[in-house]
């Protein structure tokens, strides 16, 4: 850096350069306008894959939204569960829904597994330039029926497209973390999720979401408003209502045995939800 002064050696020409403009303080803490989604679990079970997540949806400390539906049918036979940004991941299943559709419809047949779970890499990879700069992370959990094998898979996917399949169970979200200890307790003491049936699973699921709330601050619990929860069972998705919820709370709060209500799920065709 040179600086120009004259033959005195005068520098009091430069007193009236200009100041540079000093930025103003600003607050460590910048508001976020990225609505996200927290705590979603997937476990298989006898019969299928069971998902059950927390309803609620956060931009930093706010809560936007506490009826948020993160259990998204693509197929008569696989659910997504979104975790992270609620506007990208719904975007990005509305995308694969579409596309399993095209496929089937003009293929003739439907998408193999593995050309879905080739789907949702690319789609994770391409929205990988907004996740670097801290906007639009999505972190799925996919569960399908196998049609060609005839059992529940689990994969679970990090932002950029990597995926990793489940032998039992897996969840993701900022519940998932403090409650990672709690999925090895319930298959070390009551045996692997997939020897579960439906309401046994179930049940479990509500107390690790419960668990989660407790732990994490962005999780929503049950007290207020229910969880929402799927399967994906080799008849299709079935849904299960609020009234068949709150008949297991009930049974959990009373410390009933899992056989004394019968969960009954109903079916629900993808285009519908």
């Amino acid at each position: 850096m040179s600086f120009n002064f004259n033959a005195t050696g005068d520098f009091s020409h430069l007193v009236s350069l200009p100041t540079p403009a000093i930025p103003a303080a600003t607050s460590s803490v910048s508001p976020s306008f990225d609505t996200h989604g927290t705590t979603v679990i997937a476990v298989k079970y006898k019969d299928g894959v069971l998902n059950v997540a927390d309803r609620r949806a956060t931009a930093g400390m706010a809560i936007m939204y506490d009826r948020s539906e993160k259990i998204l049918p693509l197929d008569d036979h696989t659910l997504v569960s979104i975790s992270g940004s609620f506007a990208k991941a719904v975007e990005i299943a509305r995308f694969l829904r579409h596309s399993f559709k095209y496929y089937s419809r003009s293929q003739l047949q439907p998408m193999s597994l593995e050309g879905k779970l080739s789907e949702m890499t690319k789609a994770l990879v391409q929205n990988l330039p907004m996740a670097l700069q801290g906007v639009g992370t999505f972190v799925p959990v996919l569960s399908a029926w196998d049609v060609q094998n005839d059992e529940g898979r689990i994969y679970a996917f990090d932002p950029m497209g990597a995926r990793f399949e489940s032998t039992d169970f897996s969840a993701a979200g900022s519940g998932s973390a403090p409650i990672r200890g709690s999925f090895d307790y319930i298959t070390r003491t009551k045996g692997p999720f997939a020897e579960m049936d439906l309401q046994t699973a179930l049940r479990e699921c509500l107390v690790l979401l419960d668990i989660a709330a407790d732990l994490d601050a962005a999780t929503g619990g049950y007290a207020k408003i229910l969880p929402s929860a799927k399967a994906v069972t080799r008849e299709g998705i079935l849904n299960l209502d609020e009234a068949q919820l709150q008949a297991v709370l009930d049974q959990m709060r009373d410390g009933l045995a899992p056989q004394t209500v019968n969960v009954k799920a109903e079916r629900v065709e993808a285009d519908a939800v």
